[in-house]
């Protein structure tokens, strides 16, 4: 497998490259949100890549982070998603946004990107679902969900705050349950 391509960007269009590495030049195809970062022709460029296998073709996908290229294979891993929807995703949501969008059962922000039916959106969310780290995105995710909540109980922002420190970083405990301990945090505080 080719895990990254270090070399001369040579050109680019809507969403692909072309890179020479040492004289030999790949095509590499990217969110067009990557090719604005990789400057003008000339410039030495560095692609985190994936290289996708058919019977009948070769296709080299690269991205600007080790983050985007996680979620890419992850997402072409899901029944019915390839890896031109998995860019479609990448271009339009930013990782931190696609996490977001998992971890809220937000179908309907998956849904608004090109390409992207409600059964698709479903299907990444019921297949991605829980695939994340506790300390990452999730978890902040669901503490500020905990944050929100509490304050609707009528606790202060710092109040809330001092209950949220203690929760654990685990992706098992669902939000109520969060809830529910930080509430548990209040009682023994009275």
């Amino acid at each position: 497998m080719i895990a990254g391509v270090e070399g001369v960007l040579k050109s680019r269009g809507e969403d692909w490259v072309i890179i020479d590495v040492g004289g030999v030049s790949f095509r590499v195809h990217t969110p067009f949100t990557t090719i604005g970062m990789l400057g003008i022709p000339g410039d030495k460029v560095r692609l985190h890549t994936h290289l996708h296998v058919r019977e009948d073709n070769l296709s080299l996908y690269g991205f600007g982070s080790p983050e985007e290229l996680r979620l890419f294979e992850m997402m072409i891993n899901v029944s019915g998603v390839g890896p031109r929807t998995a860019l479609s995703l990448l271009a339009v949501l930013s990782p931190e946004k696609f996490e977001l969008a998992i971890a809220r059962n937000d179908v309907d922000m998956l849904s608004s990107v090109p390409g992207i039916g409600k059964k698709t959106a479903a299907r990444l969310v019921l297949e991605l679902k829980g695939k994340f780290e506790g300390v990452g995105l999730v978890a902040r995710v669901q503490h500020e969900d905990v944050k929100a909540a509490l304050i609707g109980l009528g606790y202060s922002a710092a109040e809330a705050n001092s209950a949220i420190v203690l929760l654990p970083d685990t992706p098992d405990l669902s939000l109520e349950d969060k809830i529910k301990l930080a509430l548990q945090h209040f009682a023994r505080t009275v």
